[in-house]
């Protein structure tokens, strides 16, 4: 089987958990060729996003003459498919109701990567998020490219609205498979896909346990870490109010912010921070390496991710496999790993009951910390490992291009 991935722009830093799932595929003996429309055009710090950059085929980033010529010699060859394919691009691009240049280029696109496809003998592609990657795996098929599947992460592809102007219900249709990283996500596809339904799985994102490893003697620190970049719907101005409310018993909290924004967003947490009067306690730190954000977990005293809208981050599973308890939010797909057997959970955007879960892990001793962190581990062991996931993955692959689709979930795994 010869396999691809196909994403929009990649690498990206907040894209590590892609490479580490290919990876592990790779790991498995199966090769994998990357395709992006583009490359990113800010500044990579991992070494590994840095050689994953230099394996990946682009459809956009790069010779325009070799773009214009895959498509005219795909409109030269395949005339009739290219026609066959026009009407599902347009009910997509009505969908979406705007950016008909930008749905053209998919077009455009899907004919540039059906062709290279082809030339490199691709079997299966496989898309994450339902986005414009999906798009073009959708058209690409149509014009005669290889089958595909998805990965829905949600929380931006799952707010009212989106799934249908995102083409979600006809995407579904033709895929071989939809995967949903949570039982939150696959309910929400189901409701835009019904007809698709059985063909939705829960694959969950792992990372590699062998990369954190697990510390059950947490140690004395006030650090508590937030990994993520700096956005409204991370909630990190939320921070500063919930700190100041803290520092009065624990004069010692210092939260470090682990992750980069625009320039607005970076003054917003700022603004909050010189308010507040917390510059000792809330520290920006911009984007670190895997291995620093690591150094950071293992040396701080817990995870505290107060976001508005998320899939299932992975600095979540990644502060659980080392043993750190998590603060976070009721979100989506959270609430299914998170709870207070492994940390403290409460809405998004309440200030105070930040200022309480702060409370409560400074509070707690180290024995309790160190039982909260067991319990974490655990259920990334059960569900997050890396290894785990992608062997299902690739069964997956290996059965739709062998045209016989997985078995739906059994009964204890719909939970």
């Amino acid at each position: 089987m010869k396999l691809a991935y196909l994403l929009n722009t990649y690498p990206l830093i907040s894209t590590t958990f892609i490479r580490r799932e290919i990876a592990a595929i790779e790991a498995l003996d199966q090769p994998v060729e990357r395709f992006a429309m583009r490359h990113w055009d800010g500044e990579l710090v991992d070494p590994q996003d840095i050689a994953e950059r230099e394996r990946t085929h682009y459809i956009l980033t790069g010779s325009n003459a070799a773009l214009a010529r895959d498509v005219a010699l795909t409109l030269l060859a395949h005339p009739l498919r290219t026609l066959r394919a026009l009407p599902l691009w347009w009910r997509i691009w009505r969908n979406a109701g705007r950016e008909f240049v930008a749905h053209c280029a998919y077009l455009i696109e899907a004919m540039a990567f059906a062709r290279r496809a082809r030339a490199l003998g691709i079997d299966h592609v496989h898309a994450h998020f339902s986005t414009n990657a999906a798009t073009v795996a959708l058209l690409a098929h149509r014009l005669g490219g290889p089958g595909y599947s998805f990965t829905v992460h949600g929380p931006d592809e799952l707010v009212p609205g989106e799934p249908a102007r995102l083409s979600i219900r006809e995407k579904a249709r033709e895929a071989a498979f939809i995967v949903a990283i949570t039982r939150y996500c696959r309910d929400r596809i189901a409701q835009e896909a019904p007809d698709a339904v059985e063909n939705i799985r829960i694959v969950h994102c792992g990372i590699d346990l062998a990369d954190f490893p697990y510390d059950p003697a947490p140690p004395a620190s006030s650090r508590v870490i937030c990994i993520g970049r700096l956005c409204a719907n991370k909630g990190q101005v939320h921070i500063p109010p919930a700190v100041a409310q803290v520092i009065g018993e624990f004069p010692d909290l210092v939260v470090e912010l682990i992750g980069g924004g625009s320039d607005e967003e970076e003054a917003a947490v700022r603004t909050a921070i010189a308010e507040h009067g917390v510059h000792d306690h809330v520290i920006l730190h911009g984007w670190g390496t895997g291995g620093y954000v690591r150094e950071q977990l293992l040396a701080g005293r817990a995870m505290l991710l107060p976001s508005y809208a998320e899939g299932l981050p992975i600095g979540i599973m990644e502060a659980l496999a080392i043993g750190r308890p998590v603060l976070t939010t009721t979100v989506a797909g959270i609430p299914e790993l998170v709870d207070s057997g492994c940390g403290w959970i409460f809405a998004p955007g309440d200030e105070d009951a930040i200022a309480q879960a702060l409370r409560g892990v400074m509070r707690a001793t180290s024995q309790e910390r160190a039982t909260l962190g067991a319990q974490g581990r655990r259920r990334v062991e059960d569900r997050h490992d890396l290894h785990k996931q992608a062997r299902t993955l690739l069964d997956m692959f290996r059965a739709a291009v062998g045209g016989v689709r997985s078995e739906p979930e059994t009964p204890a795994e719909k939970g």
